[in-house]
């Protein structure tokens, strides 16, 4: 239940933050209240992940998964670059998050 309730925090914050693009500094009332009910989400689901598994893998899981969620959603759905380096820089955020979990 523990991976369920991070892998549904992690998915509210990534969508919580494509909601802040998406809301265009607050111009665009939907994506602005999508980003409030996202969060909110995001961070209860975090705290009953809490729980039953320690404070240091649980974070890093769900910081390293958002941004590299983040960062994908931002080349194929708003067009930023995704160059060699950032996707190095993704893959070595992908690789310690994992390092973290197996060492857990």
């Amino acid at each position: 239940m523990s991976w369920l309730t991070l892998t549904l925090a992690i998915a509210f914050e990534v969508a919580g933050t494509t909601s802040m693009k998406l809301s265009e500094g607050f111009t665009k009332l939907v994506p602005s209240v999508a980003i409030f009910v996202c969060y909110a989400a995001a961070f209860a689901l975090l705290t009953l992940t809490l729980r039953t598994m320690g404070v240091g893998i649980t974070y890093a899981i769900w910081s390293g998964v958002g941004t590299v969620a983040t960062a994908v959603i931002g080349a194929l759905v708003f067009g930023e670059s995704m160059g060699l380096v950032k996707v190095a820089c993704i893959l070595l955020i992908t690789i310690g998050v994992v390092g973290l979990a197996l060492a857990d």
